[in-house]
């Protein structure tokens, strides 16, 4: 078993508590496999730009010679990034920065960036940091999105630690998570009521994943009077780390006297009423790592109050891998209101794609990008002089996204990223904190890219609501609350009707003009790379249709059709890397 380092824990413990209570830390920790035998703990320290990692290792695990952690772009154990700790065959314990190859199997670099790495056998924990860039070709840069954490385990005896294989360990030994390592630091709780909104007793499926829906009607104080939420965080069953993966609350947008039928079970099941899919207005989610997510003290989200519906919703989404029937689980939200309402009400805006069928995605790409327009003429007749501030975005996409990312342009001039995830999920979505409040005036322009993965796929994959169709949306946050709710595009009509008319009449698909886009998509086939560019093109070139949309559903005045897709003249620089060496 490996060893102890008492003399780097003593160091280790003293320097904790010199940086312990600083304003550019933040902590988090998230369970590394699904019996939750594996807790993975983190600080970050913005002034250095390093990490402090700590695997603490349960009784319930089982004894182990060498452990892996590291990280890789899709939570593969090839091509990853890796630090290792293991005990040779005489005893002596070695702590390692290597990489895998393409078949998993490890190989020593030549920097070595894991620092400080040691075991206290006391504490069943494995310590060590790293820097978000090391500026070594062979390591993960670690930034503000989504990253896929890898680890492994094994008992095997070595006196070496090259060419040990990750993928070779049993299912049981190895695996991933997702999670946001750079979140914000912490925030005091502001002072609220607590609202408990969590299933009780659900026995989760021996399926790998269910997606199990909840309707729960508000407390009465909460209906009778407004409220603000002003905090919310995940109340996770003991035990069940593992296995709750990611939560949403959804207010029902229905009348005030609208009664939603209480309905519990598999979101997906036929048995669930019709009337509860007014239930996707989304007040709170959750995904694992996140922490409570607050908002900034002149601004909480609307909730309750005598003109709006009395339900919501929880949805929980259960990660079974190992597909167990007996997990019994009770977690949900607790969510902080107060009927003191803040100077704001917050909000939320959507961005990016209608959900339409006039947008598809061809089969068999690697990297197909859809771009998504908030217009200047949109956030100039919707959004008030002194402009809104930003302060939390979730990215949204369906099976095949891969990336997101929005762009802020004023006048022509990009600003920094509203929000980017090159690696996302859509398995993992949670509402982000930005780091810095993003102030948007009326004018600028937002443009929002979603790229996706469709190479198993024959088939384009089609614009819609279905978890088999496709979006690109961000929900941005801000405040103060304005009459836009929506600033979406499409490409133009008169822009789709020609590309259909070509590919009937030269490339001789069998398009109908009075079919749906969606029949007419998936009338094209084989998707050959020149279809894919030619559709690529259309998007890129045509001018677009835009749903600019008021919170009651209608389209602010004016006409939306054939608007052609604003120039970005200035382009933002690439970020420069903190790598004096790169630049010499």
């Amino acid at each position: 078993m490996l060893k102890l380092s008492a003399l780097l824990l003593a160091s280790f413990v003293c320097y904790n508590h010199a940086f312990s209570h600083s304003l550019s830390v933040a902590e988090s920790e998230a369970v590394l496999d699904p019996e939750g035998a594996l807790l993975l703990k983190w600080r970050v320290d913005y002034t250095t730009e390093k990490i402090y990692f700590q695997i603490l290792i349960s009784e319930k695990a089982p004894a182990l010679n060498w452990f892996a952690l590291g990280f890789s772009d899709r939570g593969d154990l090839e091509n990853a990034d890796i630090c290792l700790v293991w005990t040779d065959y005489k005893g002596k314990d070695h702590y390692e920065d290597m990489h895998s190859d393409d078949e998993g199997r490890l190989e020593r670099d030549v920097e070595q960036n894991c620092n400080k790495f040691y075991v206290d056998i006391r504490a069943r924990s494995v310590y060590f940091e790293r820097h978000f860039d090391t500026c070594d070709d062979d390591d993960y840069i670690i930034e503000d999105e989504t990253v896929h954490v890898v680890w492994a385990r094994g008992t095997d005896k070595l006196y070496t630690s090259t060419g040990l294989c990750l993928p070779c360990a049993s299912s049981k030994d190895r695996g991933f998570i997702r999670v946001r390592l750079l979140t914000p630091p912490a925030q005091p709780k502001p002072p609220a009521k607590e609202l408990h909104l969590s299933v009780q007793g659900v026995k989760v499926p021996g399926t790998d994943t269910t997606y199990w829906c909840k309707v729960v009607r508000l407390p009465k104080y909460v209906t009778d009077k407004p409220h603000h939420i002003v905090q919310f965080e995940s109340a996770i069953t003991a035990g069940n780390e593992g296995l709750v993966h990611h939560m949403e609350v959804f207010y029902c947008d229905a009348a005030p006297t609208a009664d939603i039928p209480l309905y519990e079970g598999n979101c997906f099941s036929e048995k669930r009423p019709n009337e509860t899919k007014v239930c996707s207005k989304v007040k709170a989610a959750w995904a694992m790592g996140a922490p409570p997510f607050v908002y900034p003290e002149e601004a909480g989200l609307p909730l309750g109050g005598p003109t709006a519906n009395k339900y919501v919703m929880l949805e929980i989404h259960y990660n079974n891998p190992q597909m167990k029937s007996d997990w019994v689980d009770s977690s949900g939200f607790v969510l902080r209101v107060t009927s003191q309402r803040r100077p704001h009400d917050a909000a939320i805006m959507e961005l990016g794609l209608e959900y339409t069928d006039k947008m598809a995605v061809p089969g068999g790409q690697s990297a197909f990008s859809l771009d998504a327009h908030c217009v200047p003429q949109c956030t100039g007749v919707g959004l008030p002089h002194t402009g809104i501030t930003v302060f939390g975005s979730q990215l949204h996409t369906h099976l095949t996204g891969a990336a997101v990312w929005t762009r802020h342009v004023r006048a022509g001039t990009e600003l920094p990223l509203l929000n980017k995830d090159m690696h996302y999920s859509t398995h993992f979505q949670e509402i982000r904190i930005l780091h810095r409040p993003v102030t948007v005036l009326p004018g600028d322009y937002l443009q929002t890219t979603c790229v996706y993965n469709t190479v198993s796929k024959r088939n384009a994959t089609i614009g819609g609501h279905a978890i088999t169709d496709e979006m690109c949306v961000n929900y941005i946050h801000y405040y103060p609350a304005t009459q836009l709710e929506v600033c979406k595009s499409a490409v133009s009509n008169a822009a789709l009707e020609d590309y259909f008319r070509f590919e009937k009449e030269y490339d001789y698909m069998p398009i109908s003009y009075t079919a749906s886009p969606r029949h007419n998509y998936l009338s094209i086939q084989p998707w050959s790379p020149l279809r894919a560019t030619a559709l690529h093109g259309l998007y890129t070139e045509s001018p677009i249709s835009m749903q600019c949309n008021r919170s009651d559903g209608n389209r602010f005045q004016g006409d939306w059709e054939g608007i052609r897709v604003p120039k970005i003249r200035f382009p933002l620089p690439p970020k420069r890397r903190n790598c004096p060496r790169l630049y010499e």
